[in-house]
């Protein structure tokens, strides 16, 4: 089922999400969330969606990287599922580079993120995983993670004026 994207200014945005209980993860309740929610990812042709954004306060996130989506040299991401993800930087390195956001349509920005992190989480059958990340994969983590702190893209960019809707993206180009 598709579910309704909550936008820029609805308070589930910017509220701390939930973390869920192990034992809720098999429930057929939180497998269908899941499931619409990867539905729902793959309906507006994202990378991620985090719980919050489908107006569910936990900490869930969905993220599927395929090929060709980014530059060339990203490599795909295998559709994954994370619950009460923590990451930990593992260099002091960062890049900006451009994001966008279901929640806040039609606009880029230049953000900064750690280019390296390692991420520990639960999957679907409420196994533990750790994933190392690199580049544009651990671009999308840290989005999404935000999003389960309260956070949107917008609040990490040092400089606003770089600012810019999505069709004035496209037509002048960026600094890539």
């Amino acid at each position: 089922m598709i579910l309704k994207v909550a936008r820029l200014g609805h308070p589930v945005l910017r509220q701390v999400a939930k973390p869920v209980p192990v034992e809720a993860i098999s429930t057929p309740a939180m497998q269908q969330l899941i499931d619409s929610m990867i539905e729902t990812m793959h309906e507006y042709d994202g990378v991620g969606l985090a719980a919050p954004q489908v107006h569910v306060s936990q900490q869930i996130f969905v993220m599927e990287v395929p090929a060709g989506v980014r530059h060339s040299q990203t490599p795909p991401v295998p559709l994954s599922v994370y619950i009460n993800p923590q990451i930990t930087p593992l260099s002091e390195e960062q890049a900006e580079d451009w994001e966008g956001c279901l929640s806040i349509p039609d606009l880029r920005g230049l953000v900064p993120r750690y280019t390296r992190l390692r991420l520990r989480a639960y999957d679907r059958e409420g196994k533990p995983v750790e994933v190392i990340a690199e580049g544009f994969h651990a671009r999308v983590i840290q989005h999404e993670v935000d999003h389960l702190q309260g956070h949107v893209y917008l609040d990490r960019m040092r400089d606003l004026r770089s600012l810019a809707f999505l069709e004035e993206f496209i037509k002048y180009g960026s600094a890539d």
